[in-house]
């Protein structure tokens, strides 16, 4: 690796390997304050949202309650993704796309198939003697 960099305008020590000296690739644009600041604000907000919502009791039902916090946190989600992982589809060629789309597949299939078992836990895992005796007045 004795080949000459100060021709291609890489004439750094730290210089990786293929020559690229974290340049920016495909077009793409490292993050700038503004972008950085921008994702911080919109984090705090989408936090602050579903404490208000709680403490302030400002929707009756619990279960819309709950529906809303996790609606505004899959949209948190995707902030932090997108301002502060730097993920979109061009990316990597689109695998860091492929590995979040898998991700959130196996997240689904976890979370989904553990609240079908504590669902059902309570009425498949009791005692048939204990299952009488909370039918009895």
């Amino acid at each position: 690796m004795s080949a000459d960099h100060s021709s291609t305008g890489h004439g750094h020590a730290h210089d990786d390997p293929h020559g690229d000296d974290h340049a920016v690739h495909d077009g793409e644009s490292h993050s700038t304050f503004k972008g950085y600041m921008t994702g911080f604000v919109l984090a705090v907000l989408l936090t602050a949202i579903p404490f208000w919502l709680v403490m302030g009791k400002v929707i009756d039902s619990p279960g819309h309650t709950a529906l809303v916090i996790l609606a505004i946190g899959a949209v948190q989600i995707v902030v932090h993704m997108i301002y502060f992982l730097h993920m979109n589809a061009r990316s990597e060629g689109g695998w860091t796309m492929l590995a979040l789309i898998f991700t959130l597949v196996l997240v689904v299939i976890t979370l989904s198939g553990s609240l079908w078992v504590m669902y059902h836990l309570n009425s498949n895992m009791m005692p048939p003697s204990m299952h009488d005796m909370q039918t009895r007045p």
